[in-house]
């Protein structure tokens, strides 16, 4: 069980993750359409991006409390 403290400590850290995530969406984006594009610099965002999601949806988890079926 998390303490009031942590769990505004984890919405601040899920917003931050939320917002660099979006952030590399827009990057990515951008690459993609520059001629021509850096592949080797997309595929490293796009690992990065996969990481953070991972993170968020680990962060989100642990923010949801426990139900029984």
């Amino acid at each position: 069980m998390l303490t009031e403290e942590q769990i505004t400590e984890t919405r601040a850290m899920l917003h931050e993750l939320h917002i660099e995530h979006r952030d590399l969406d827009l990057v990515i984006d951008h690459l993609l359409v520059s001629p021509p594009p850096d592949d080797l610099l997309v595929r490293r965002l796009k690992k990065r991006k996969l990481l953070l999601k991972d993170r968020i949806t680990h962060l989100e988890h642990l923010l949801t409390p426990d139900v029984l079926a």
